[in-house]
């Protein structure tokens, strides 16, 4: 358990802080990237409102300085551009190509076409592995199109992307060696504090034993003199729960420090067969309806011991929560994908919608509707953390459902092969 809090401890605060990373390059490329786009409309706004030349003057806007890049003549003349102005009377175009070296005149002619084709005020060109952004500007005498190479702008944002990512790698990689060689000092006052809990309630388990045998020892004793009266009956049933109570608590303490289970293929079915045959007894005793289905030579890797055990919790469980002349069913099957083993274990339980089952595996809960039912026979809210603990170091999962006014206990355990009989592992 220690292991897997552990681990559970290193992955969370490993996920929250690569959320974070995320987070903050995801801005920062988002913030680059939008600023190099404005780069681009702003330079592109200015050459288009000069027919694609630079202009004389440029005095700078207070108003847009805090929204808007600042560009200068000195700024302008790192830019690569050019422009096609068509001639609407002898329809010819004007080559300017003073900003450009790796574009033809020719070619520039072939590109101011190519957008006056498509018909849109603005957009992008590809040419040569390089990206243009075009602005168009028509007027009555003529049509000026300039076009700004933007990989300049584009790259620098690609750059920041490029090394928020490899800082935020080495960041992580860093943070999770520190995690995995701190974690345990880090956790250590839990797991102290946990270890301490089992200690004291296996300890405490083992004393509470003592005066039980002794009061139970005496009752007996007094019933022998005086004989049988309601007072001895009733300290010998508190007797027997104190005693069941320990025995549940101790037993609970042992699954959660990891016990060395005997993990081999065991035939599921052949033990759900016998659990099913002890307990039948018991639910018609009780005026109710018990009903077996079970799939033959179903095999599971678990111990045989516990895999009993985790049946009977749930049959009692049932029985003691079903509804008077209720059905109890259990069920053992093959899952759809016929690869794993579903357990099922379901009881009548009509005044059970506006329960949260969620909440049944929590030690010593239990909900008062449940627990008006029969208060003779409710439990004590550890049946099912015990169960759910064993199925866990089954490797398998357990789920509650509630549907027509029945509730499912539904244990999903991987099937195992037949080939692998015989062989074991201790866990």
């Amino acid at each position: 358990m220690i292991r897997h809090f552990r681990k559970q401890f290193i992955i969370f605060s490993t996920c929250a802080l690569l959320l974070v990373i995320i987070t903050i390059v995801g801005s920062i490329s988002s913030v680059t990237y939008f600023r190099a786009h404005q780069e681009v409309n702003a330079v592109l706004t200015i050459l288009s409102n000069n027919d694609g030349e630079m202009p004389a003057r440029m005095s700078p806007d207070p108003l847009q300085a805090f929204t808007q890049p600042n560009i200068t003549r000195e700024s302008l003349s790192q830019y690569r551009y050019f422009s096609g102005t068509l001639n609407k009377q002898n329809n010819q175009i004007k080559v300017e190509d003073d900003h450009i070296l790796s574009v033809s005149p020719a070619e520039i002619q072939k590109l101011t076409q190519r957008v006056l084709r498509g018909h849109r005020l603005q957009g992008r060109v590809f040419y040569k592995q390089t990206v243009y952004a075009y602005r168009v500007k028509d007027s009555s005498k003529q049509t000026n199109v300039v076009f700004l190479d933007e990989t300049l702008m584009l790259s620098k944002a690609l750059e920041v992307t490029y090394l928020g990512i490899l800082l935020g790698i080495v960041s992580l990689l860093l943070y999770a060696t520190v995690l995995v060689l701190f974690s345990k000092s880090a956790i250590r006052p839990i797991v102290q504090a946990e270890q301490r809990q089992k200690e004291f309630i296996t300890n405490a388990g083992h004393e509470l034993k003592t005066p039980l045998s002794v009061i139970s020892a005496n009752t007996e004793m007094q019933e022998l003199m005086n004989g049988e009266n309601d007072l001895t009956r009733s300290t010998k049933e508190q007797v027997d729960r104190l005693t069941k109570l320990i025995n549940q608590f101790v037993s609970l303490a042992r699954l959660q420090e990891q016990p060395r289970m005997t993990l081999s293929v065991i035939n599921a079915s052949r033990v759900t067969n016998q659990v099913a045959d002890s307990f039948k007894s018991v639910v018609v005793q009780d005026g109710k309806k018990f009903k077996a289905f079970v799939t033959p030579k179903l095999m599971i890797k678990a111990d045989e011991h516990y895999f009993y055990e985790l049946i009977s919790i749930l049959l009692d469980n049932a029985n003691k929560y079903c509804d008077p002349e209720g059905d109890v069913y259990l069920k053992l099957r093959l899952g759809k994908r016929r690869k794993n083993v579903i357990l099922s274990v379901t009881n009548s339980f009509a005044a059970g919608k506006e329960i949260d089952y969620q909440r049944f595996f929590e030690r010593f809960y239990r909900e008062d509707k449940a627990r008006t039912i029969n208060e003779k026979k409710s439990g004590y809210g550890i049946g099912l953390s015990m169960a759910q603990n064993i199925v866990k170091n089954f490797g398998g999962q357990i789920k509650i459902s509630y549907s027509n006014g029945k509730i499912s206990m539904i244990i999903t355990i991987k099937k195992a092969n037949h080939k692998l009989n015989g062989k074991q592992e201790e866990k």
